[in-house]
């Protein structure tokens, strides 16, 4: 029986997209042009071409340009970074987003670097990350700050809760954790490795599952009345010979009966993160011509 509360990032991400359609009307205004996201795909991947597609549809909804550059597999890492650079300079793009995973041959960490941190609206350049880490103006993934969106909406102030962070990656262990440090959080970041990870996680009143295993924070691992956010996104069998179904890190059915609120998979942190890049994409519009905005309105 669920307990829990649960926590509806699809109604809140719609909310956060018409408040960016506000702020992105009035940038329109004040310019004399719409904010540009341009996002690059290399390559012919499946779920690549369905998030890009999305990503450009929901643009262009929040009364926002895009620019969308397709590139075959094979393009050279040379041609790559000629596109980005040329992004880099062109005074209609404010951000530039470099969809992941590129084919084999190509430097991941080059072509971030390539990209003008003040466009890195995806957060992953080592400048963005560094003033993450610094407490100085950037921008910051879209994961983890969607993450932190709703806990605040769900919690109010997260100052001196005791977090734990399953999970170190890049994009949303180490952010996640800088973020919750910046809140004012007690953090602890657990991983694959960390010893009695259940004890662990049981005194935390906040709980971020970022690990990458289908169902494996269970609700005996659970402090009663925490708060959890499911990052995970696992594609499992189905009980019908052939389907699958999509589940998170952590074990929905017997955390919800301990837990005091949680995201469902799907519904919950998923939408948020194509909301939150448009945040940062209207954000730094406004920051790439010298326009005031209240950031934290968003």
């Amino acid at each position: 029986m669920t307990a829990a509360n649960i926590i509806d990032g699809k109604a809140f991400a719609e909310g956060l997209r018409t408040r960016i359609a506000t702020v992105a009307a009035d940038f329109e205004a004040k310019a004399g042009r719409k904010a540009g996201l341009a996002v690059v795909l290399v390559g012919e991947d499946p779920a690549s071409q369905v998030y890009v597609r999305n990503k450009g549809k929901q643009t262009v909804a929040a009364g926002m340009e895009s620019f969308e550059h397709k590139l075959p597999a094979d393009t050279s890492e040379a041609d790559l970074l000629a596109v980005v650079e040329q992004l880099n300079a062109d005074p209609a793009v404010d951000g530039i987003l470099v969809q992941l995973p590129l084919p084999a041959h190509m430097n991941e960490q080059k072509v971030i670097a390539t990209i003008n941190p003040d466009k890195d609206v995806d957060g992953f350049h080592v400048v963005n990350v560094g003033r993450l880490a610094t407490g100085l103006p950037g921008f910051v993934p879209c994961t983890p700050l969607g993450c932190v969106m709703l806990l605040k909406d769900r919690l109010g102030s997260l100052s001196g809760l005791d977090a734990v962070v399953i999970g170190r990656s890049n994009i949303v262990g180490k952010p996640m954790a800088q973020l919750l440090i910046a809140e004012s959080c007690t953090v602890t970041v657990a991983h694959s490795r960390t010893k009695d990870l259940a004890e662990v996680v049981r005194r935390a009143d906040i709980v971020v599952a970022a690990v990458g295993r289908p169902e494996m924070v269970k609700g005996d691992w659970l402090k009663p009345g925490a708060t959890v956010i499911d990052v995970g996104i696992n594609r499992v069998p189905a009980a019908e010979e052939g389907k699958t179904r999509l589940v998170g890190d952590v074990d929905f059915a017997s955390a919800a009966a301990v837990a005091g609120a949680i995201t469902p998979v799907p519904g919950g942190v998923g939408p948020m993160t194509i909301a939150v890049l448009l945040r940062n994409t209207v954000v730094a519009a406004h920051r790439n011509v010298g326009l005031s905005l209240d950031e934290s309105a968003l």
